[in-house]
């Protein structure tokens, strides 16, 4: 491997390893092996372009569009033509709303993130883009030190952002990497000087460069070891110059601070790749137990982009919660006590409750906030809830149909709070919800009617839609009518407030799956999302206008009979009210299952798993194994052309190192030169002509391309070794031949002009001898065959063919016999 190819390789790791710091900034980890297929495309074209006659400065451009055409591959070959193969136009501009939704998800997604296509787009462009920056100053420009500053800006990206999440062992793997580049090209730069003398004694003064070798790679392994192993002994500082002396970043915890998780953010990354693993177990003996929603929090402002908590402010929890927001008579609501074991695969969230909770039991309460307007509780330090075991009594609250169609108004304080819609709202939000509600005349029959219609036919749940909540994404889901939870939430709790509805989104989680014992498991298949709307004297209840998801209360049946008292029959019963699509069978699926959606077969697992995997794309494989094989077809003429020109001129007379003389060549190197003098003229646009003498031939070069008097003695002296080794008795030919054909093609290229040049080196005529060569091989396999073929036949044949013959003799001898007689 030449010292240039192994620049390369390094170039590639050394990028590949400093990119392993990115892998905590998401959820999973699959989009690193699309960048590291990026690393290795990238790498690869820049090893061909250095091939050619062109500028350096084309290496990194050349570069750059194959990164970009694999962008377009990778994430809007949606968009492309000729059957998705070859991007176009329009691959441009989805690539361009790709990467702007990633910008969006920037800014709204907390580390880790979920793997959007935006946020993959960023990564792993970024990626490619630091693997053109560190190939072109380490490779093509041979500074090798340099590249460390683009490395070092990933590494401090990477670790930066992913806080608490990174690790030592990605400055190592980074450090690694530069290490062996700059030790590649230390090596490059002490064999220039010379051939290494190793004495005898290798610890002596002939060992020296050896020495030198060991001592540098020591100094590179002792540096990294205390890089790695200082900053454990160094004491550690504040949050640095932007707030001296708080004691905390400014993004961290400290005491009584409140998380800045968004449980929105964790909900719209979980939803679309369930990993079905269980969070946490709740045990109650309630009836109710089974179709129970476990509250975390609710978002009450919208502001067209996303919902918020309409207001930050927090207090300790002491224990106890506020009277539940509107609810009239708490005597006549039943009790509902659940038991709560937190997973170890839960380790950051709002807790989970029942709504609306007045009684928790915990074992520290100064590691939770209050907001006291959702009565929502937030952890105060990192990881407060990781193990956790707690136990939360729940109002069982049920009015009737009846009762909610004569509640009285809601005060001016819950209208002026829960009312408010952006002014930019899509006009097509507000006309469908007077569309769809145009008969009704209560707030409760306008709630049902937006949830009857959510989850009629024209609706479908599809958890491979955009995640956002905005507006903009609002408009596209009721033009598409596919969406998940979120969207229909979100769209629901808006249409409400138009029609003079307070509503909110909550979040949280559907019932958990039957363990027996009344102990029920969630998993993170059932993160959920579902509007609240208030009712004056009952407070919030929710609704369920998700289709094929969550369980449906029984006021939300207009028909439902009245109860005026807390009964020991289920709160909620399936939902009804419109077809639904079951999943499919499955053995282990019961009825609770089926009821809530969270059966097996989900088909948004499919498309969040295709959104993950980018090698799991059947369109993206068959077109980058096209483009690899158009690649290759179109570079095997050059390079099978430069390989031929190395070999014919590999010894052709170049001096021996360290030797008296020029090296004397035989009878194959000088016919092989003067076979590469032949082609080059070829492919500069001088074709052959057989019939003349070597002489003739190389005059009528010079003629034709005009050779200067250098070039023209070159062709000259490769011409007359060729003669004398075609027809003198005895030729012994010491000239440098290699270097006289350099000369000759150096006067054939001046004369060929920019554009023969550039054909000699991608389509060089001479290449049709590659065709030649391969019919001739093909005939003589084709001819092989046959022959041995023809001898097999004839080993088998052979036999019954003597036998048949000794047969035919023996009845003419008997036939001549009887006639003599």
């Amino acid at each position: 491997m030449t010292t240039r190819a192994k620049l390369t390789v390094f170039a590639a790791l050394a990028t590949a390893l400093a990119a392993l710091c990115l892998t905590p900034l998401l959820t999973t980890k699959g989009w690193i092996t699309h960048a590291f297929l990026v690393v290795a495309v990238v790498a690869a074209v820049g090893a061909g372009l250095r091939r050619t006659p062109f500028y350096r400065w084309t290496v990194p451009v050349g570069q750059l569009v194959a990164l970009f055409v694999l962008l377009l591959i990778g994430f809007a070959s949606s968009a492309a033509v000729f059957g998705g193969l070859v991007p176009g136009p329009e691959s441009v501009r989805l690539l361009g709303r790709v990467l702007s939704q990633g910008l969006h998800d920037v800014r709204d997604y907390a580390i880790p993130a979920p793997p959007s296509p935006g946020l993959r787009l960023i990564l792993v462009g970024a990626v490619g883009l630091i693997a053109v920056v560190v190939d072109t100053v380490a490779v093509t420009y041979r500074r090798s030190a340099l590249a460390g500053l683009p490395l070092l800006a990933l590494y401090s990206v990477g670790n930066g952002l992913a806080g608490d999440q990174g690790n030592w062992l990605w400055f190592a793997t980074a450090a690694a990497g530069y290490l062996v580049l700059l030790f590649a090209e230390g090596q490059d730069r002490v064999s220039r000087w010379g051939r290494i003398f190793r004495g005898a004694d290798r610890g002596g003064e002939g060992g020296g460069v050896g020495a030198l070798g060991r001592n540098g790679r020591q100094i590179g392994a002792l540096a990294l070891a205390l890089a790695l192993l200082l900053p454990a002994f160094l004491p550690r500082w504040g949050s640095g110059l932007l707030h001296p002396g708080s004691g905390t970043s400014a993004g961290g915890r400290g005491p009584g601070a409140v998380s800045s998780l968004d449980p929105l953010i964790t909900l719209t990354g979980a939803i679309p790749r369930p990993r079905n693993v269980e969070l946490f177990s709740y045990k109650s003996d309630n009836p109710v137990a089974d179709s129970t929603y476990l509250r975390t929090g609710s978002l009450d402002a919208f502001d067209g982009t996303s919902w918020k908590r309409g207001s930050v402010a927090t207090v300790p929890f002491a224990g106890a919660f506020p009277a539940p927001e509107g609810l009239g008579n708490i005597d006549l609501a039943g009790q509902l006590k659940t038991d709560v074991r937190i997973g170890p695969q839960l380790d950051d969230a709002w807790l989970p409750m029942p709504y609306p909770a007045v009684g928790v039991s915990l074992r520290d309460n100064s590691a939770w906030q209050l907001d006291t307007v959702t009565a929502s509780l937030l952890p105060a330090r990192e990881k407060a809830i990781k193990g956790l075991n707690y136990s939360v009594t729940a109002l069982d609250v049920r009015p009737t149909a009846t009762s909610l169609r004569t509640v009285p108004t809601a005060p001016d304080r819950i209208r002026d709070q829960y009312l408010n819609v952006p002014r930019d709202l899509p006009p097509v939000v507000r006309d469908t919800a007077f569309r769809v509600t145009g008969g009704a005349k209560t707030g409760y029959d306008k709630a049902v009617a937006l949830r009857d219609w959510f989850t009629g036919p024209e609706f479908a749940y599809d958890a491979t839609t955009r995640t956002d909540s905005g507006s903009d994404a609002m408009k596209d889901f009721l033009e598409r009518r596919r969406g998940f939870c979120v969207h229909f939430a979100s769209t629901m709790a808006i249409m409400a407030r138009i029609l003079g509805v307070p509503a909110r989104v909550a979040l949280g989680f559907t019932p958990g799956n039957t363990k027996g014992n009344n102990v029920y498991s969630v998993t993170d298949a059932m993160y959920h999302a579902w509007p609240e709307l208030y009712f004056e004297g009952y407070g919030w209840l929710r609704f369920e206008p998700t289709p094929t998801r969550g369980v449906q209360p029984d006021y939300s049946d207009p028909v439902s009979a009245p109860a005026t008292q807390p009964t020991s029959q289920p709160s909620a019963q399936p939902q009804a009210s419109a077809p639904v699509q079951l999943p499919s069978a499955n053995p282990d699926c019961d009825a609770k299952l089926r009821r809530t959606g969270d059966c097996g077969d989900r088909p948004e697992r499919a498309g969040g798993a295709d959104e993950e995997s980018w090698l799991l794309s059947g369109k993206v494989l068959t077109a980058l194994v096209v483009a690899a094989l158009l690649l290759a077809l179109l570079l095997t003429p050059m390079v099978w052309r430069a390989l031929l020109r190395r070999r014919r001129l590999g010894a052709g007379g170049r001096r021996r190192p360290g030797g008296p003389g020029p090296v004397r060549l035989t009878d194959a190197q000088v016919l092989a030169a003067w076979d590469e003098l032949i082609d080059s003229a070829w492919d500069l646009g001088i074709p052959p002509d057989d019939s003349r003498t070597p002489r003739a031939t190389a005059r009528r070069i010079a003629e034709s391309a005009e050779l200067d008097e250098t070039a023209t003695a070159a062709a000259g002296r490769v011409a007359l070794a060729t003669e004398r080794v075609l027809y003198a008795r005895s030729a012994e030919v010491d000239e440098p031949l290699a270097a006289d054909v350099r000369t000759a093609r150096t006067g054939l290229r001046a004369h060929a002009g920019r554009r023969g040049r550039i054909r000699a080196v991608l389509l060089p005529p001479s290449s049709a001898q590659l065709r030649w060569r391969i019919s001739e091989a093909l005939l003589t396999a084709r001819l092989a065959v046959g022959g041995r073929l023809s001898r097999a036949a004839g080993a088998v044949t052979g036999p019954v063919r003597r036998l048949a013959a000794r047969r035919r003799d023996r009845t003419r001898g008997s036939g001549d016999g009887g006639a003599g007689s």
